[in-house]
Parts: structure tokens; sequence; C-alpha cells
């Protein structure tokens, strides 16, 4: 047995322990660990010799989409030959998700060698868990050399600890209600926190328009002197047939110049048009800043997404018979899309296993279900998560068939023993749903 690795190993899971147990973490705390500033990240930076202006970037931001548009992005970019940085939030099963190298997680060792080597400083800084993964993920992007990064902001845009670069293209994907108590509990005040990742003289591509946003965003670009653009006067995308293989297609419009193109996508929810659309338009921009790749190479690094980038949760299919699929969508935007994705594949009867963690509006969501299918209600193992018994108050009100389990493990058991080949089970509700069954899944197949 190779003794450096069981010694990595060992240092990896102390570090990971230290820093869960001593830094306040917004996914397991939710607001408690929320900083409303960026000195602290700033005085990170600066201890870390300003890692942040050692590499070239693309920060991308919005309610929903922006993790699919991340890992797309990086795709294609690493498809192209470009050494692509990734950093996006929060992980399913592993931290090392959130910071990829050409779709690899992070070393162990660069993770435990940063901890001890800045662990004066986190504590004299009083960090978040959130500050310290950006500063970990920037200083390793800038020793890396990347050519380029994707940067998913984790929560807002203005006050969030990545927004302390300056990209090549900023990209905000849509607006919608979403951690109202901390950014806003209006559209437009929310899309005023998402319009702070906007730079002087910085583009910005804005993914859906609305007339709730577009005003916004158009007012924080002039006030920047940004150009901003549309992706949808872009492109314009028409989905060829139902999805087949694992995959669904898209005829490509270019609208400005270019020959119409197909692309196939692994992303099968009914959202990832419109992420797609945002995908091109930011390319195209990027192309502009020198930074190009092209139509093979955008046709193959989105069908490559997955694999390429470990991207999960989006729609993800976990077992074919009854067909089974997961999805991160957490708030009512999301619901909303995913009860698209319901629609759209046939199926008898409709199994759904859900759980939401606090300061969520979990009656809307709920309410947005088809009310015939069976809910099988659990706690995400997370401390935000709400036990399956809450939500029976909001399940009765509205009339729903559930019945309460206490993980999400034993509900998706259930789940799959109530359901006939015909039927179709969905997972989801919260990140944390999905992570503990793709974690339950794991297991399975580890034992099987």
């Amino acid at each position: 047995m190779d003794t450096k690795a069981v010694f990595t190993e060992s240092a990896y899971e102390e570090v990971m322990s230290f820093l869960y147990s001593r830094l306040p973490m917004f996914h397991r705390v939710g607001k408690a660990a929320y900083k409303a500033d960026l000195s602290n990240t700033l005085l990170l930076m600066d201890h870390l010799g300003h890692p942040e202006k050692k590499f070239v970037c693309i920060h991308v931001a919005g309610t929903n989409g922006k993790g699919s548009v991340s890992h797309m992005l990086a795709s294609v970019l690493q498809e192209a030959g470009y050494k692509t940085g990734l950093y996006t939030s929060p992980h399913l099963l592993d931290f090392r998700e959130r910071i990829r190298l050409n779709g690899q997680m992070i070393p162990r060792d660069y993770v435990v060698s940063f901890t001890n080597t800045h662990r004066t400083a986190l504590s004299e800084l009083q960090l978040s868990f959130f500050e310290w993964t950006v500063g970990l993920c920037f200083d390793y992007f800038a020793s890396s050399k990347v050519d380029i990064a994707v940067i998913e902001t984790g929560l807002g845009g203005r006050l969030d600890s990545t927004n302390v670069v300056t990209p090549l293209v900023s990209v905000i994907t849509n607006i919608g209600m979403d951690h109202t108590d901390l950014l806003g509990e209006t559209i437009p005040l929310i899309a005023r926190e998402k319009a702070g990742i906007i730079k002087n003289a910085v583009p910005v591509v804005i993914g859906e328009r609305s007339h709730e946003t577009d005003t916004v965003f158009l007012e924080k670009a002039a006030r920047e002197r940004s150009r901003i653009t549309f992706a949808s006067d872009s492109y314009e995308l028409s989905r060829i047939g139902n999805a087949r293989g694992g995959y669904r297609s898209f005829r490509v419009n270019p609208l400005r110049s270019g020959s119409p193109f197909v692309i196939e996508s692994p992303l099968t929810g009914s959202c990832q048009k419109n992420n797609i659309t945002t995908v091109l338009e930011a390319l195209r921009i990027l192309a502009e800043k020198g930074t190009a790749v092209s139509n093979e190479h955008i046709v193959e690094g989105i069908k490559k997404v997955c694999e390429q980038t470990g991207l999960m949760g989006r729609w993800q299919t976990l077992e074919e018979s009854p067909f089974t699929v997961a999805d991160t969508g957490h708030n009512p935007p999301g619901i909303a899309q995913v009860v698209q994705s319901i629609e759209a594949h046939p199926h008898n009867k409709l199994h759904l296993v859900l759980g939401f963690v606090q300061g969520k509006d979990v009656f809307s969501m709920l309410a947005m279900f088809p009310p015939q299918a069976h809910f099988y209600f659990a706690k995400p193992s997370v401390e935000r998560g709400l036990p399956g018994t809450e939500l029976l108050p909001f399940a009765d009100e509205l009339q729903l068939s559930y019945s309460c389990f206490s993980d999400v493990a034993s509900a998706w058991e259930a789940a799959r023993a109530s359901a006939s080949p015909d039927d179709m089970i969905v997972i989801g509700g919260s990140t944390f749903v999905v992570a503990d069954a793709l974690s339950s899944l794991q297991v399975k197949q580890q034992t099987a």
C-alpha cells in the first residue's frame, strides 16, 4: 500500500474536518455565514499576493442555470485546447468538485498544503468557508497558470466573494425569486445585486430578457460603460424531436452571422435551451476578446460536458426502470423548469422524492408540482434541512398524497418499491436532496 497516499488522505480528512467545524458555511447554517461585504475577501487576496489578478476569467451569475452555463463554457474551452479552470458551488459528493482544472478536481495535497500554510491568516481574518474556498481556488488557478477560468458566483453578485475578479466577459443567466432575505424581495432588487458583477468596460451577456430586469441591467451597463448583449438577439435555438440516447438535439440559427449547425446536449431539461443560447453568446463575445473556439469545439464541448467537467444533478438519469431522475432546482423558477421537464416525459404515475431547506418558499414550490403525484418527503442531511414532518401542513392544505421519511435514501427506496416500470421517480427540491440521492446510489453500486 502507498503510505504517502494514506498519509495524504488522513491529512485531507483532518483539514476538511477542521474547516467544516471552524468556518461558518452558508449551505449548512444559512444566513449566519453570509458576509455582506467584500472586506474579508480583499484582505485575503492581499495576503495571498492577489492571485485574482494572475489569470483571466469569465464571471457567471444568475438565479438559475449558472452552474450549467459555467460547466458548458469550461467544457468548450477545454475542448478547444485551453488550460481551463472551473469554480462552482456547492458540491454534491466531494468538496473538490468546486475547483477543477481541465475537468480534474483539485488535488487533496494542494488543499492540505494551502490550509496548513495559511491557517493563521484563516483565523485572524475570521473567514467564512466560502471566502476561504475562493482564496484556495484563485491561488490554485494562479499557480497552475490557467489560460482561462470560468468563475461561478455563490450567492448574489455584488457582494459575492468571487466579485474581486475583473473578467473578460460577465454573464448573468436570469433572475428569479430566491434568497429574498439577503438579496431583496422583488425581482428588480435581486437583479441589482446580480448586476454587481458588471465591471467598467467589461462586456456583459444577459441570458434571458425580462421587462422587470432589462432596465436594471441596461442602466448598470451604461454607468459602467459596459457593452451589453442579450443572448436571444444573437442566437435562435429550436429543438429537434424528443430526447434520444441520452441527448437532446437543437438546431442553432446564428442571427448575426454564420451558418446554422446542430448541437446535441446530455442536459435534457427544458431550461437548457436558454442556457445553451447564453453559452453561445458568451463564447461569441469571448472570441472578440481573442479567445476563439470553433463550431466543432462548441458541438463536442457541449456534448461531452458531463464527462469533461463532472457536472451532475441537472435532470440527471439515475435509473432506467422505473425512469428516475434527479434535479437540483431549488427555487420557484427552478421548480417550474423541473415541472416542464416532467410534463415532457411520458409516464404513468409520478413519484416525487422531495426535501427542502430552511428559508425557502416551500408552499409555493409544492403547489407547482402535479397534484396527482405521490410525494415522499424527507429531510436532506444538512443542518438547514427541514424535517419531512414540517412539510405535512402544506401537503394537507394542498390535499396531496404523501408519505414521510427520516432520510432521502429511505424515501427513494419506498418510491422504488411502489413504482411500476412505466412510472417516473423525480428526486429534488434541494441541491442537498440530490446530493443525498447520489451518495445513496454510489453506496448501492459499490455494494452490489
